[in-house]
């Protein structure tokens, strides 16, 4: 896996946090990089890279998220252990997607080294690819190491069954974009999230929003867990369209675990 620098690090890091600062309204993202881009149009993913220096690796990265997961190389890899707890309620809707900031706490242990959860976020339809075909939603999981490396689950998510945490989490979207909803009487669980089969395939890649720094490591979950037609049609209703094109694999090896 290709290693980041200490300042993509911090960029990245950066990136992670910046998503869970409110914003007020009265702020015009089109006068600030970091909140400008878009998924169409003139600040879309094509043009990510011309909006900011700081953008660069969204037009020049070789280790860029997401992919199309074709042809895995099966692998004696470690397991996942969760250790999630549950968190009071903390929604933001960033102008990007629906963000829970997760509380202290809950950590992803894998191959000895442990990242804590931050946040996690949706996208529709599913950045990750399988085969060419993308899911109805995915839900990235963002964890942090002490070092500052960033670990990323990727939940794919296809029609099924209503799950019961999205619809607490839909039953509590924030009336308005850029202010974080703190609700402490209510409990979320990330493992609600989770499908019991935690089989996964691997690889290095980056953040999938702008700045699209490299360093990340992804962990995607290979069963999907589902959500009823109607809560997919509410997440899009909102946003329709989240997610980043499929980028260049450039010789990665991708990796799934036996």
């Amino acid at each position: 896996m290709k290693k980041a620098s200490a300042a993509g690090l911090v960029v990245c890091t950066a990136a992670i946090l910046s998503l869970a600062v409110p914003r007020s309204p009265a702020q015009d993202h089109h006068d600030d990089p970091a909140h400008s881009w878009t998924y169409s149009g003139d600040h879309g993913p094509e043009h990510w890279g011309d909006l900011s220096p700081e953008f660069a690796a969204c037009a020049k990265g070789k280790v860029e998220s997401p992919i199309d997961i074709t042809g895995p190389h099966a692998a004696a890899l470690p397991p996942l252990h969760f250790a999630y707890h549950s968190s009071p309620l903390k929604i933001i809707d960033n102008g990007h997607t629906i963000q829970i900031n997760y509380a202290p706490g809950s950590t992803l242990t894998v191959g000895g080294k442990t990242y804590e959860l931050a946040q996690f976020h949706f996208h529709h339809p599913s950045e990750e690819e399988i085969n060419g075909q993308h899911y109805a939603m995915v839900a990235h999981l963002v964890h942090k190491n002490s070092e500052g490396k960033l670990a990323v689950v990727a939940v794919l998510i296809k029609e099924g069954s209503p799950n019961q945490l999205v619809n607490t989490l839909w039953d509590n979207l924030p009336p308005e974009k850029g202010k974080e909803l703190d609700k402490d009487e209510v409990e979320v669980h990330v493992t609600d999230l989770l499908p019991a089969n935690h089989r996964y395939y691997t690889f290095p890649g980056s953040l999938t929003t702008p700045p699209c720094s490299e360093g990340v490591t992804w962990y995607v979950l290979a069963t999907p867990m589902s959500l009823s037609k109607a809560q997919i049609d509410k997440f899009a209703s909102f946003y329709p369209l989240n997610a980043r094109p499929i980028q260049p694999l450039h010789h990665r090896k991708v990796e799934v675990s036996k």
